[in-house]
């Protein structure tokens, strides 16, 4: 069994969030994508937009030296500091490739595919031939990045590849005080892994800290505005900097948005509620299919799967390489193929063959989340860039009777999920740097139009994020595709394909409003 490349570029990497017809027309104008011209920036809300910040000129006039690195794709790397309060001192390196436009291509168009996590490299290597239209293609030189702390950009290190796999193979009983000390005890040991091996980058890998960066990237490859497409996490990194830099925004899409408003146990809960519904409409749809593990009615399909998870969890199972699978990797897998509705008979098949025990198919989709290769190495850093990130960029707490309260609340508003949601704050709560995000409204006031896409069936980021982002952003206006699954542009119908497209090449911006 392969998953599509689609699903292991996008839903798969978006996935880090949970461990954590026809259209109407368009009415408004964007402006013209910037052409290239000197670097430029923005310090502040309100400055002109050819202002470089005070202290950064080195960063933001630096030339990128681009080389070939595979076929039609260039490489290159980008330098920024380490501390933006401190641009003297330290500095980051980040990793950047681009596959060129046509000759007459209008500048650059960033893409990141969420996590946080994933790597944009990955995503312009792998994916964007197949994602995006032809006329995209041409018309701007699409540029990918690892986000700082992120694979091949100065990264996040914690684990190798065998200590990786051990962690992978723990279970924890968290609903024991024993299980949940040992839970606490594996997870400080984690942290420090992590402080030891990264140094003091560990606690310069913010989402504020990596927005910034998108405008030394913009200002390098020579751009007035910012194009970008950001896909789950990577809306918030677009939000952030339309935040930051209202007047460089050019044109932006943010596809499968989080919330800003939402701290760390409303996330959670909202996934877990997103989930809870998508295995629902799964289930239905495996049950109306006539070749189903599962029978009866929906409730009892339901109680069928979740007698397996619990099954899973009594005796963890083992793959026919000899691994062992307990509940969280088993879930893990179970939930992948929910990302993009396409997989959902891969899942179907990978759940009955897992009946008959043989778990190898949904091993196989956890191997996917974590990015490990079926030669035991892992591709990327994504498990512990993922935790780095959202341990600086959300405050947490990992009182206990506050985390026994949460997985109380968890199991009764998602009963097939919610309990394998709870005691996140576990991760965070011996972490050497303590978080510096918080949550709050982004308007981007004075901003260019901008597009938010939102699934109606999007477990990972709620179709009501989307919304909320859109309502907060001054100049944004909403795109529904209706449909199942984790983001629209790629993976749903040409309505969002001629939405999103016309939009970047043209600047048309799609009607507040518009339905797919």
């Amino acid at each position: 069994m392969r998953a599509p490349r689609r699903l292991s570029v996008i839903a798969v990497l978006g996935s880090m969030a949970l461990l954590l017809g026809a259209c109407s027309t368009a009415t408004a104008e964007a402006p013209a994508p910037a052409p290239a011209s000197a670097p430029a920036a923005q310090p502040s809300a309100g400055a002109p937009v050819d202002a470089v910040p005070a202290g950064l000129e080195k960063f933001y006039t630096q030339e990128l030296d681009w080389k070939s690195c595979g076929g039609v794709l260039q490489c290159t790397e980008l330098s920024v500091p380490m501390d933006y309060a401190n641009p003297g001192g330290d500095t980051m390196t980040l990793a950047l490739n681009k596959r060129p436009g046509a000759k007459n291509a209008a500048g650059s168009l960033l893409v990141n595919p969420g996590g946080p996590g994933a790597s944009g490299l990955e995503i312009v290597r792998d994916a964007v031939p197949t994602m995006f239209g032809q006329k995209l293609q041409r018309g701007f030189d699409v540029i990918g990045f690892d986000p700082r702390g992120v694979g091949s950009s100065t990264p996040v290190k914690c684990e190798n590849p065998e200590e990786q796999d051990a962690s992978r193979a723990e279970q924890f009983d968290a609903t024991t005080d024993e299980g949940l000390a040992a839970m606490r005890k594996a997870s400080a040991g984690y942290a420090a892994l992590c402080a030891e091996r990264t140094g003091k980058a560990l606690g310069f890998v913010d989402t504020i800290s990596a927005a910034r960066d998108m405008d030394v990237m913009r200002a390098a490859l020579g751009d007035k505005q910012l194009n970008y497409l950001g896909y789950s996490y990577g809306t918030s990194l677009g939000a952030h900097y339309a935040q930051l830099f209202p007047q460089n925004v050019g044109r932006l899409v943010l596809d499968g948005a989080l919330d800003p408003t939402l701290d760390n146990d409303e996330i959670t809960m909202g996934q877990a509620v997103g989930f809870e519904h998508e295995i629902r409409a799964y289930m239905q749809e495996c049950l109306d299919s006539g070749d189903c593990p599962f029978t009866g009615e929906l409730e009892d399909a339901l109680g069928q799967l979740r007698d397996l998870f619990d099954s899973v969890e009594a005796n963890p199972m083992v793959s026919s390489d000899g691994r062992r699978v307990p509940i969280i990797d088993f879930v893990n897998g179970f939930i992948i193929p929910l990302y993009d509705n396409s997989t959902w008979p891969m899942l179907t098949e990978g759940l009955r063959n897992a009946i008959a025990g043989n778990v190898d198919d949904i091993l196989y989709f956890a191997d996917l989340s974590a990015g490990r290769e079926s030669d035991g190495s892992y591709t990327g850093n994504g498990t512990a860039a993922f935790t780095a990130i959202n341990c600086l960029d959300y405050p947490m707490d990992a009182d206990i009777p506050a985390m026994r309260a949460e997985a109380k609340a968890l199991l009764e508003a998602a009963p097939t999920i919610g309990k394998y949601l709870a005691y996140g704050p576990v991760g965070c709560q011996d972490w050497k740097y303590p978080a510096t995000g918080k949550p709050g409204e982004l308007t981007a006031k004075g901003a260019a139009p901008i597009v938010v896409i939102g699934t109606t069936g999007d477990p990972a980021t709620p179709y009501a994020w989307s919304q909320s982002l859109a309502e907060q952003l001054e100049s944004a206006s909403l795109v529904t595709f209706e449909g199942h699954g984790h983001t629209a542009y790629g993976r749903s119908n040409g309505c969002i394909s001629d939405a999103v497209e016309s939009y970047f090449l043209d600047g048309t911006v799609p009607a507040d409003g518009l339905r797919c």
